[in-house]
């Protein structure tokens, strides 16, 4: 950089151009400064050399350009002596004038002082005369830490370099790490391949350029704490400081303080839940465990030796970009990884899910309002896309909201959007439609509740015309279809049956089309009688389940008053009367149901499940009466408590009731206005 300067600069800066080094020219800062920016902007149009004729030597400067030269000399150093050595090395310089770049402060403002510079920088690279990326890599580089993206496009992107994959290698890793979406889309779009470049090692790298001001870090963090406690490992801060250019750290051997994707997956199962499979377990090989001390013993074996595992490429390269850009709250980063992660509706809910679960977490404001802002942006994302689907075709949009993906360990775009409580998400027309048809399974949605309720007491009114069941349209439907519609094997691997048969049919049009097949089942199977078939159908709709439970519910609370107002006897020997044992054993069933559903569903770990489970509302008014049940069964076998376990099941009768506030919350009519109810409440407590 040239600012001002004497005469001797003039040799300085011959020297260094012959040596094709780059020249910033501040104009006006004055003396040498000002003369080589004079001489480049007036002579710009003229001639450096004069071409030489017959009988004559060698090709030289012009004698008007040279005279030119010679008069600008004499104008900024009119004391100067010895001109024509002066004009000499202005020559010189001017023959090179395509490495020196002048920048006018006052017209080009200080904010354009990088793109002047970082122009020069690249223009001196263009002079090798190479069509290579080599010599680019440097001003690249700069170009990612200043920001420039314009640059980069318009001076190294423009078609006049090969870039090959290891040259935007280095380069892509610093866009990553700090949050550059811009150059991050560019180096994909010119040469690197997603594949190639995000391993399992590499990924671990990212995570561990987490910032440790972020919430990301102190989750990790959280959960690198207990492999080292468990494990005996030193307790030490991790290094945070990406690794570049490889896929892990030489040798292949990672320090025990650092993170690793057994801490990512912990941390991503404690935000998703059970909703999907783990994620990370099988470059951990840790599919087939599920004791946590277990892994941990297996994980920290794996992490002392060689690390195979950081080489292999990752499966689903986007997609784990995605989410990692998620758990930092990127925004922009997040949407471009998204739109390139494929499962459009999937991934857009799945953000939505980890960004709602962090605002639970985070305790700065401002970013927990940024988090609950991306997170409604996927949702309405999610909504958008959903909709083009619906839009150009109603049952292939059907399949996408219940297939399971592989991205996503198993999970389908309902199970997530419910786990993500995407109401958006599931306001849309289409999803109620098939919500509708899931609910009614294979009867008619215009069935009258009656004819339901008459048939629970007299099945066999099922195999007349009293319910109407709906019936395939499409003409010619192969036979398997028809079979498949009544097979247990479908209810155990697809989620629901109308749905799943609509993808059968939409896979076996054709003769020569592929058949459905799922695993386990085999290819041709056995169709069932009439009777056992309409049974299957009325029986195995949810909406027959529904009210089975919610008839089933009253019959125990009519029960539950008739004990306690008329046949409740003295304590033993005397009592308790047939009837309220048959109670005993009511309550029983659903003690036995809570359990099922707090410690045999899901694959969560049981303390996660317990902590889940106790976060309902719902369930805790369940075991506030299952609590206060056993308290008066207790009371009343006793002749000094007899009273007061009868006081006590009274009130616990009362609290078995507001159960039925959570049955009619579906209602079309009574559901809306319970909500509003319970709002209301919750605003007057805490305004209290």
């Amino acid at each position: 950089m040239l600012i001002s300067g004497e005469t001797t600069m003039l040799e300085r800066l011959d020297l260094s151009l012959r040596n094709s080094m780059p020249w910033l020219v501040l104009a006006g800062s004055g003396g040498v400064a000002d003369l080589v920016s004079d001489v480049l902007e007036s002579l710009s149009s003229a001639p450096p050399v004069l071409s030489s004729t017959e009988g004559e030597g060698e090709a030289g400067p012009s004698v008007d350009l040279r005279d030119r030269v010679a008069e600008r000399v004499r104008k900024h150093f009119p004391s100067e002596t010895e001109i024509d050595k002066l004009v000499d090395r202005v020559l010189s310089i001017y023959l090179n004038r395509d490495l020196i770049t002048v920048y006018h402060g006052e017209q080009e403002g200080p904010d354009d002082f990088d793109t002047v510079l970082l122009k020069a920088l690249v223009r001196a690279s263009k002079q090798r005369v190479s069509s290579e990326a080599s010599p680019y890599t440097e001003e690249l580089k700069l170009a990612v830490t200043w920001n420039r993206v314009d640059i980069a496009k318009s001076e190294l992107f423009n078609g006049d370099i090969h870039w090959r994959y290891q040259d935007l290698e280095d380069s892509m890793t610093d866009a990553l790490v700090n949050d550059k979406p811009q150059f991050v889309r560019l180096f994909t779009e010119n040469g690197l391949n997603i594949l190639d470049y995000l391993t399992y090692g590499r990924l671990e790298s990212l995570y561990r350029s987490v910032a440790d001001s972020s919430l990301a870090y102190v989750l990790l963090q959280r959960r690198l704490g207990e492999r080292q406690g468990m494990t005996g490992s030193q307790a030490m801060l991790p290094d945070v400081s990406p690794t570049k250019g490889s896929g892990g750290p030489p040798g292949g051997r990672r320090p025990a303080n650092k993170f690793s994707l057994f801490e990512v997956s912990r941390v991503l199962e404690d935000l998703m839940g059970d909703v999907c499979q783990p994620f990370y377990h099988s470059p951990l090989e840790l599919e087939n465990i599920s004791s946590q001390r277990k892994a941990l013993r297996r994980v920290s074996k794996l992490l002392r030796g060689d690390c195979v595992y950081q080489d292999r490429r990752c499966l689903f390269p986007w997609a784990s970009l995605f989410v990692w850009a998620v758990l930092q709250n990127r925004k922009d980063m997040a949407v471009f990884f998204w739109e390139m992660a494929g499962e459009s509706v999937l991934s857009a809910l799945s953000g939505c899910k980890i960004l709602r679960e962090l605002s639970k977490l985070e305790s700065e404001t401002e970013t927990k309002l940024a988090m609950k802002e991306l997170a409604q942006r996927f949702e309405n994302l999610a909504h958008d896309v959903f909709s083009k689907c619906y839009q150009s075709s109603e049952s292939r949009s059907f399949t996408l909201l219940i297939r399971k993906s592989p991205v996503w360990g198993g999970t389908t775009c309902l199970k997530m959007g419910m786990a993500a409580d995407a109401r958006l998400f599931f306001s849309h027309d289409g999803v109620q439609s098939l919500l509708s048809q899931i609910w009614w399974g294979d009867m008619k949605r215009s069935t009258e509740v009656w004819k339901l309720l008459l048939t629970f007491f007299c099945p066999v009114l099922m195999y007349t015309q009293l319910i109407s069941f709906r019936e395939l349209e499409e003409p010619g439907k192969p036979d398997e279809v028809a079979q498949g519609r009544d097979n247990d094997s479908l209810y155990g691997e697809t989620i629901f049956s109308f749905s799943d048969i609509k993808h059968i049919e939409h896979h076996t049009q054709g003769p020569n089309s592929p058949r459905y097949h799922l695993k386990g089942t085999p290819d041709t199977l056995p169709k069932r009688p009439f009777v056992v078939s309409r049974w299957r159908q009325f029986w195995f709709a949810p909406v027959t389940s529904f009210l089975g439970n919610v008839l089933m519910y009253f019959l125990f609370l009519l029960l539950f008053a008739y004990v306690l107002l008329v046949d409740f006897k003295p304590p033993p020997p005397r009592g308790p009367a047939f009837a309220e044992c048959v109670l005993y054993f009511w309550v029983f069933t659903i003690v036995c149901e809570e359990i099922r559903e707090t410690f045999l569903v899901g694959s969560m770990m049981w303390r996660q499940r317990m902590r889940k489970y106790i976060q309902d509302v719902w369930n805790k008014c369940d075991l506030t009466a299952i609590i206060l049940f056993i308290i008066g069964l207790t009371c009343r076998m006793f002749q000094w408590s007899y009273e007061f376990g009868r006081a006590v099941l009274c009130v616990d009768y009362m609290v078995f009731t507001l159960h039925l506030i959570h049955i009619f919350a579906i209602h079309k009519q009574l559901g809306p206005k319970i909500i509003i109810v319970g709002k209301m409440v919750r605003l007057t407590e805490a305004t209290k």
